[in-house]
């Protein structure tokens, strides 16, 4: 079978075009010196800009190739061996092709496959015999391409040719396809949750309100017989799981991280504010494995121990626990963001407030805070998306079940950790896309939901303090 003979192929031909493109580089730079006759005026570009053109179509050649020949060929034989399933079943489903394929997939890569069959180990062979295929012509294609575009480069160079302004306008173009590909991207991100949902609906029988407010998730349960069962797509469970991790995780990150804010910028000392603040972004470091950690092995059995001890039952893995930690990793976001929002007030408002007769807590209280709400108001955005994207510790802290409860001593899950489960599981990705994709656009709507509504409120203080 294919095994993984031919996966370092393409990294091959990546590093051989970049070799082909710094040597067409130097033997750029040495011809621009030879057709000069090692007088540089008589070039109209400096050697350097000769050598730049001939590295940059030699790299976007070699690239360009590569790129569309190893995806769109890929997905060229996915849909071959898709008409080969569906001729040797015609009432076979996308899900259940789906899975044919993984399987086959599987087996060609020599690892451990669901299930084998006489079909599967067809589809393995068929699959091993195109994507070799695929990967050879590939690299030969690439290299054939990159060495084509350095030849031709090198062969238009001479004194009258234009090397820096082509060079330039070249460069200018990547920059403006650099900026076309964000926007671009983020229309894709939006077109595929879009296709994803809807596919998802249409498999479900556009039963939207058993997503919207079902209130059992289980989403993979009927997909070995190639169907969703629209009564365990409830999303309810998910979303409560959430807002709830969410509401602990700012109930203790908006106090702290505003009044740490607060004291740096208008209480503390210079000598205090120098290795406070530093000390305080320190947690910003911290990778979110060691809060998982420390919120399961810490936190949690300190909870769980407080709990007992008056009489309450408290699991092992509580909303509480995930939402306390994930508040004490959005402090240093909050806190930094404020303090650098506090401190830009003018210095004048404050010195009118004092003249007045207005204290220093009167003057904060009623005149910096005020001035400073739309950009403390992006700082606890900043940290409400912090902590609704936040995976890890919800996975470690607070459970993988989707529990219905509002009872933060118990355990919940929240949509990124089933996102999550759904796409690294042992399910195909394209079987599971369906619900993690819709959870995903979900998020998607009420994330652009609360952006539209602090923009509204940014907007309308900013006008009174501007």
């Amino acid at each position: 079978m294919l095994g993984n003979t031919f996966l370092p192929l393409l990294p091959l031909a990546g590093l051989i075009v970049a070799a082909i493109s710094i040597a067409v580089y130097v033997m750029g730079r040495s011809r621009a010196m030879v057709v000069a006759g090692g007088q540089l005026s008589r070039l109209h570009s400096r050697p350097g800009y000769h050598g730049l053109y001939c590295l940059m179509w030699t790299l976007l050649a070699g690239f360009a190739v590569l790129l569309v020949m190893g995806t769109g060929w890929s997905m060229l034989i996915d849909s071959s061996l898709h008409d080969q399933i569906r001729a040797a079943l015609p009432d076979v489903s996308s899900v259940e092709a789906d899975l044919i394929l993984s399987d086959a997939r599987r087996i060609a890569m020599g690892t451990v496959a669901s299930g084998t069959d006489a079909l599967r180990e067809d589809i393995a062979r068929s699959y091993a015999a195109a994507d070799s295929l695929r990967l050879w012509v590939t690299l030969l294609a690439t290299v054939a391409a990159a060495a084509a575009a350095a030849a031709l480069t090198w062969r238009r160079i001479a004194p009258e040719f234009r090397a820096r302004n082509r060079s330039e306008r070249f460069l200018r173009t990547v920059l403006m396809i650099c900026a076309a590909i964000a926007v671009l991207t983020t229309v894709g991100i939006v077109l595929s949750l879009i296709s994803e949902t809807l596919q998802f609906f249409s498999n479900i029988g556009w039963r939207v309100d058993k997503f919207l407010f079902g209130t059992n998730w289980s989403p993979l349960a009927g997909v070995q017989e190639g169907k969703l069962d629209p009564d365990r797509v409830g999303a309810i469970p998910l979303f409560v799981g959430t807002l709830m991790i969410t509401g602990i995780a700012m109930l203790v990150a908006v106090p702290v991280g505003l009044f740490a804010a607060i004291y740096l910028s208008d209480f503390a000392a210079p000598k205090v504010r120098a290795w406070a603040k530093p000390m305080l972004e320190i947690l910003a470091g911290i990778p979110t494995v060691v809060y998982g950690f420390f919120a399961a092995i810490t936190v949690a059995p300190v909870i769980r121990s407080a709990g007992e001890s008056i009489g309450l039952n408290v699991a092992s893995e509580s909303a509480l626990a995930a939402g306390v930690v994930m508040g004490i990793m959005i402090i240093p976001f909050i806190s930094s963001l404020s303090d650098d929002v506090i401190n830009a007030v003018p210095q004048s408002l404050r010195d009118g407030s004092y003249g007045l007769g207005a204290t220093r807590a009167e003057t904060i209280r009623q005149v910096v805070l005020p001035a400073a709400l739309p950009g403390i108001v992006s700082a606890v955005l900043l940290g409400v998306s912090r902590a609704v994207g936040e995976t890890m510790i919800v996975v470690m802290a607070a459970g993988q079940g989707a529990n219905l409860t509002a009872n933060p001593l118990e355990a919940v899950t929240t949509v990124t950790v089933q996102i999550v489960m759904l796409i690294t599981g042992d399910t195909e990705a394209t079987v599971a896309a369906g619900p993690a994709f819709t959870l995903g656009f979900t998020l998607f709507c009420i994330t652009l939901l609360l952006n539209m509504i602090a923009l509204r409120i940014v907007r309308k203080y900013r006008e009174l303090y501007d």
